[in-house]
């Protein structure tokens, strides 16, 4: 079954994340201190800049890391902090190069559990345990990985019909949702700060 990820909003950048694995796991991890959005497009621009149709774990690994930040910092950079991004990008294929022969899919093709993939994912450089959740969650409820206990592995973000992440991003409007969600967040941890201090 074809999936669609529409989380770049943006459609050849959408077209590359719903068609390869690495392409996604990046776009995650690049998934901080900028708009989602633009997160997302980021490995369609790396791969665009790279000459390629598609992200090499392997040749991303091997790039010198100089040119590689140089790469991501090109206008438009690909992120806020296209440097230190750069190193994280590198870091990500280098793992997967060194456990999972570069192929981001073994990642989660055989999980037995979501427990398991959870733990997978958090090993990931530059992937904590929520990002970890929202990817499982991401895989779950849109790309079709659902091993056994996934849901209850991604937390909160596994719950159906949640608007709190990526995960749930099927569009613009769905999108909006999400936005909002975050705002109510930041508006209640502010509320709760202020009432501590």
């Amino acid at each position: 079954m074809e999936k669609t990820l529409r989380l770049a909003q943006e459609p050849q950048a959408d077209a590359l994340l719903s068609r390869s694995p690495l392409a996604d796991l990046v776009g995650m991890l690049l998934d901080q201190q900028v708009p989602m959005e633009w997160a997302f497009s980021g490995p369609y621009t790396i791969a665009r800049r790279m000459g390629a149709d598609d992200l090499d774990a392997h040749e991303i690994a091997a790039y010198d890391p100089d040119e590689f930040a140089a790469l991501l910092s090109a206008k438009p950079a690909v992120h806020r902090y296209p440097g230190s991004m750069a190193r994280r990008v590198q870091q990500l294929c280098q793992y997967l190069v060194d456990h999972y022969g570069g192929d981001a899919e073994a990642l989660w093709r055989d999980a037995a559990d979501g427990e398991e993939l959870l733990g997978r994912l958090k090993a990931l450089p530059g992937y904590g345990p929520q990002k970890a959740q929202i990817f499982l969650a991401l895989l779950g409820k849109q790309l079709g990985v659902r091993p056994p206990g996934w849901r209850e592995a991604a937390g909160v973000y596994g719950e159906e019909h949640s608007y709190r992440s990526v995960a749930d991003i099927t569009g613009p409007e769905s999108l909006a949702r999400v936005r909002a969600h975050k705002q109510e967040m930041k508006r209640a941890a502010k509320a709760a700060r202020d009432d501590g201090s």
